[in-house]
């Protein structure tokens, strides 16, 4: 059973960082584009960031600059650094395979931005 666990999230004032981890278990994931997704209240799920098993990446232009994804495939592991945070950016973020698989979602950590 495949499964994706994320963790690293927390309460975090604006202007301030936080370092998101994924691990994947149930299978291999070096050759698959990954990706972090987030959904806030009320709104759809979005992809915010995905990365390549080359290591070639993508960002939504609400995140260029501010956050960084990178992988371990050695590890199954993939990682969000998020830095510069504002309110707007208060989420559950998810990883996932990009484009996603409805199955391999988990549970998500939240990021809650706000003094």
């Amino acid at each position: 059973q495949v499964q994706f666990v994320e963790s690293g999230g927390g309460l975090v004032q604006p202007g301030g960082s936080l370092r998101l981890s994924c691990a994947a278990s149930g299978t291999i994931f070096k050759f698959y584009i990954l990706g972090w997704y987030r959904q806030a209240p009320g709104k759809q799920r979005e992809l915010v960031a995905h990365i390549t098993g080359g290591g070639s990446t993508n960002y939504a232009e609400s995140v260029k600059g501010r956050f960084t994804i990178s992988r371990d495939s050695a590890k199954n592991t993939a990682v969000l650094q998020m830095n510069s945070l504002k309110p707007e950016d208060t989420a559950v973020y998810y990883c996932n395979t990009a484009p996603h698989t409805d199955n391999y979602w988990g549970q998500g950590t939240q990021v809650t931005v706000s003094s």
